[in-house]
């Protein structure tokens, strides 16, 4: 299953990609702009449940389909910018194994510890 789960992070990876190229933006906008979201990492400097929040605030589709909508709506270039790149960072982060995070510690996530093995049976 999580290779499965994998494979459809890729493909939203790869279509967030195909929906940048449409903007009228210089190439390089893409990876200069892909890490952006976490700043909102900031959070932790307070405490796990701040950082919690802050972090799951920008990496949650929820918020991604809020500026998307509000994007669409305004047809505004720049609104449809940041709602691919929110799409594509989180994509991109839960390909890597980075979930939504517990407010106890950053490595508890909703996908698993990070940093954790999974033991395979056979």
């Amino acid at each position: 299953m999580k290779h499965l789960l994998q494979l459809e992070e890729a493909a939203l990876f790869l279509l967030s990609i195909f929906l940048f190229h449409q903007l009228p933006f210089a190439w390089w906008w893409f990876p200069a702009f892909l890490l952006l979201p976490d700043i909102s990492m900031i959070g932790y400097l307070i405490n796990s449940k701040a950082g919690a929040f802050t972090y799951n605030l920008l990496h949650h589709r929820a918020t991604a389909t809020g500026v998307a909508f509000y994007a669409l709506v305004n047809g505004n270039a720049y609104w449809q910018f940041a709602a691919i790149i929110l799409f594509a960072h989180i994509s991109f982060d839960r390909l890597m194994g980075y979930g939504l995070k517990y407010k106890d510690s950053f490595g508890h996530t909703h996908l698993g510890e990070i940093g954790k093995k999974e033991k395979h049976t056979a």
